[in-house]
């Protein structure tokens, strides 16, 4: 079965230094993997990395961009648009009809009208993760996708993932929460640590051969 992700040899680096390196990982349809490790081991540079915002410091990526979700920390809401518009504005953009179907996977439906400044913590974590379910892509990379979530709106998201998953998607994610995923795999990043030390411009040059 051919990967939605492939990595090979990658490093990384975060503000010029080197974190990560080393690292292979593969995602096939179907497949969670969840990466583990101390603050500051490197997840979000991972993932970002992954995700195309930023040069890989050496190594390989093999996936399709128009095949990458990116959740970040941000929930990338416009504050006076309603949650559906917000929604509808993403889905506009990646051809998409599914904003309806993903406010209810996100239980916002009651909330439609409502303007995104106004909603709680919780609810723009709701409709910023809802923007997933939009974008109509198979490889969700998601950082720490349940901040300010209840165990309740924590548990809607792992049946929203869980369905992801059963559709052929894919999901790479960093979190602490347990989001009650039994065929998902752990990724430990601490030995794939790099020794810290600056990018040098060989490094910098490789990174965009």
């Amino acid at each position: 079965m051919t990967p939605l992700l492939a990595a090979r040899g990658l490093a990384c680096a975060r503000g010029g230094v080197l974190v990560l390196e080393g690292l292979d990982l593969e995602l096939a349809p179907g497949a969670a993997l969840a990466l583990r490790g101390p603050n500051g081991v490197g997840k979000t540079t991972l993932l970002r990395t992954l995700a195309g915002l930023q040069p890989p410091a050496a190594g390989t990526i093999l996936a399709a961009p128009e095949a990458v979700a990116y959740a970040a920390h941000a929930d990338g809401l416009k504050a006076t648009l309603t949650a559906a518009e917000n929604l509808g504005f993403w889905a506009a953009v990646h051809g998409t009809d599914a904003a309806g179907a993903a406010l209810a996977a996100l239980d916002l439906a009651a909330l439609a009208d409502r303007p995104a400044g106004n909603l709680s913590a919780g609810q723009k974590r709701r409709l910023g993760l809802a923007r997933l379910l939009v974008t109509g892509r198979p490889l969700w990379l998601l950082d720490e996708p349940t901040v300010s979530l209840d165990a309740a709106a924590v548990a809607r998201f792992a049946e929203v993932l869980r369905g992801h998953l059963a559709r052929g998607g894919a999901a790479l994610i960093a979190t602490h929460a347990d989001l009650a995923l039994p065929e998902a795999g752990v990724l430990e990043l601490a030995p794939f640590r790099a020794r810290l030390r600056p990018v040098t411009r060989g490094d910098f040059d490789a990174a965009f051969g």
